[in-house]
């Protein structure tokens, strides 16, 4: 069946440098950067029958800490140029993500316009959180009514927590658990909470010409969804906003499917989404930090689990229709 990829990334060369300089050769605990090519990219959309790959650039993002403030927007905007030179030299099978220089405003909104007029980008690609702002942080307002007023699509991917200490411009990572890569699990509990404080600030009722793609079948999302809705009360007073949170996620949110979501994770997901919710799916392969060799067996068993749930005309829906309509491809 033919598969459109939503969750998937480019190292351009540009890029690795910047990271490595930076001290990101293990990026967020991870043993390497992977080895990336666009030739390397294609063969693997053949064997899985990709006829498109959205490519982004994972975390840690083009902002590698405040320390490195002046070079953010400079970076962001040379990486984005090298993917809309990899979109414009494959355009059968390469669109991109834009980068931002959160949590740089001005920046940013420069960006927004540069990206979508000249560089041909679909949407953005951010972050749970820019050097510890998280999305729906107040500061980010501004950008959020700009790619609200260009009816924009944000992909918003998952990176290690960051906090700002006491109040200073000092930022520390936070590594629970060092022995393990903190995609593992860190990642999953970082988007949930930038989700969560994109729904909590109003930022996702505020403009709602924003649609939303959360990566990783909704992380760990699903499972607390009520706790958040209820805790609204405490926090912001008012009725308990569960069901209107699960209707902005109905009608804002696309989830893709990169990752581990079958045999078990995709369920309280759906639960969550209620009937249709299939239709807010996208397939996502997560490659190359995701190696090739697991890309192909994830893929076969999410074939399994698909046709365990859906009917075919769904499936196709979940593998292509759906990401066709999100993005007007």
């Amino acid at each position: 069946m033919e598969r459109i990829d939503i969750h998937c990334h480019a190292i351009p060369p540009g890029y690795r440098r910047y990271a490595i300089d930076n001290g990101h050769e293990q990026p967020d605990g991870m043993p390497a950067l992977p080895a990336w090519s666009p030739e390397q990219h294609i063969a693997l959309m053949q064997k899985l029958n990709i006829s498109k790959s959205i490519l982004s650039i994972s975390s840690p993002g083009t902002h590698l800490g405040l320390t490195h403030d002046g070079s953010a927007p400079s970076m962001a905007r040379r990486t984005n140029e090298e993917l809309s030179a990899i979109a414009a030299e494959h355009p059968s099978h390469f669109g991109f993500f834009a980068s931002l220089p959160l949590p740089a405003v001005e920046e940013s909104i420069a960006e927004i316009d540069y990206a979508l007029d000249h560089l041909g980008a679909v949407g953005f690609a951010v972050l749970s959180n820019a050097d510890g702002v998280y999305l729906g942080d107040e500061s980010l307002d501004p950008v959020f009514a700009y790619l609200n007023k260009r009816k924009a699509v944000l992909f918003i991917h998952p990176t290690t927590c960051n906090l700002l200490v006491g109040g200073s411009d000092e930022v520390q990572a936070m590594k629970p658990l060092q022995e393990y890569p903190r995609p593992m699990m860190e990642f999953m509990f970082d988007e949930t909470r930038a989700v969560a404080n994109l729904l909590l600030s109003g930022t996702v009722a505020r403009y709602p010409h924003i649609t939303y793609i959360m990566s990783h079948c909704g992380c760990t999302l699903p499972s607390i969804m009520d706790r958040i809705g209820g805790f609204a009360t405490l926090v912001k007073g008012g009725e308990n906003q569960s069901d209107e949170f699960r209707r902005l996620l109905r009608e804002r949110f696309y989830f893709d499917l990169a990752g581990f979501p079958f045999p078990n994770q995709i369920h309280g997901l759906l639960r969550v989404l209620g009937n249709g919710g299939e239709q807010r799916l996208v397939y996502g392969t997560d490659y190359p930090f995701t190696p090739e060799k697991l890309v192909i067996g994830l893929a076969g068993k999410m074939d399994e689990g698909c046709e365990d749930l859906f009917s075919e005309d769904q499936m196709s829906g979940v593998y292509v229709r759906n990401a066709e309509r999100l993005l007007g491809l």
